[in-house]
């Protein structure tokens, strides 16, 4: 539900109470009308307080003198930053609008959920918009050459793909798709720019079932690039008709696993270890990546738990 508790529970006590006529009367075929009340946080704005009297004071009424510095100018007196809810009396109401207008909607959209957690309360920065208008720039590098067409290595629809981006891509698929049912949207995000990351070196060797189906993940966050990308691929009307992708198991699994490795306890450093593993290779590892830690020492027992950590107790 879109709206703070206090708005929210009024209307739904309303909605639930002729839900629930209605199944009595056998109109409906449900008991009840939700299956969960979600309240998103409030998106804040930085605002500003005299630093005598700590009230707040419009922001038009405050000069940034130098970096981090303020000033009220109406009295001369210092001004302190802080974030409170966007107000008309404190001029600190930011506008779609203008951030629309300025940095694109997908843009817009990406920031707001990017910003952190869904549930929680978060200021607003416009300058940190800038920041989704270049992730989403490299996402239109991966599909456009120079001047703007196809990079020819997309053109072939039957190219091998490189195997290190193909598990990428599915582990990123995975991730999204978790989070997209937990309204986890910033985790998302970042599994999109893991992804991003991942590929932006090989773009050459990307092929167009790998970015077709990266232009439905996107297609989600930002609507507008995802259709023009997959256009761009010379697929079917709209990316929002396209079914969503299905991640293949076999590459989730993780080739190597990062243990950490702690001398009497104490966290020393970490060691890089197959996946299938057995105890005698932890161990093993785990003397050798210390081994100058435990000169001189005698080892007293290596505890391992398989996939989690490697303890070794010496004195």
């Amino acid at each position: 539900y879109v709206g703070g508790r206090e708005h929210a529970v009024l209307h739904l006590l309303y909605a639930r109470f002729w839900h629930k006529v209605l199944y009595d009367r056998g109109y409906v075929s449900t008991p009840e009308p939700f299956k969960k009340l979600f309240h998103q946080g409030l998106i804040l704005a930085f605002s500003y307080m005299d630093a005598q009297t700590k009230v707040l004071i419009p922001s038009d009424e405050v000069e940034e003198v130098s970096e981090g510095k303020f000033v009220h100018t109406k009295t001369g007196r210092p001004a302190e930053q802080t974030v409170a809810k966007m107000s008309k009396t404190l001029k600190n109401v930011v506008n779609p609008d203008d951030i629309i207008h300025e940095h694109g909607a997908d843009a817009f959209r990406i920031y707001e959920m990017f910003m952190g957690p869904l549930a929680d309360s978060k200021p607003w920065d416009s300058r940190a918009v800038g920041g989704m208008v270049r992730q989403l720039q490299r996402s239109y590098r991966l599909y456009a050459g120079d001047e703007g067409e196809l990079r020819d290595n997309l053109k072939d629809r039957q190219a091998k793909p490189d195997p290190e981006v193909e598990k990428g891509l599915h582990r990123c698929l995975q991730k999204v798709t978790e989070d997209l049912d937990k309204m986890a949207f910033n985790t998302a995000l970042a599994a999109i720019m893991e992804f991003v990351n991942l590929a932006t070196p090989k773009v050459e060797v990307l092929t167009h079932a790998q970015l077709d189906a990266y232009a439905r993940i996107l297609s989600v966050f930002a609507p507008h690039l995802g259709e023009e990308l997959w256009e761009m691929l010379g697929n079917p009307p709209s990316v929002m008709q396209a079914d969503w992708p299905k991640a293949d198991p076999a590459l989730l699994v993780e080739d190597t696993v990062e243990i950490p490795v702690a001398l009497n306890g104490k966290p020393k450093t970490k060691v890089f270890l197959p996946a299938d593993a057995d105890e005698e290779a932890y161990k093993q590892a785990g003397l050798e990546a210390i081994a100058e830690h435990i000169n001189g020492k005698t080892v007293r027992k290596v505890i391992v738990v398989l996939k989690r950590m490697i303890n070794v107790v010496a004195n």
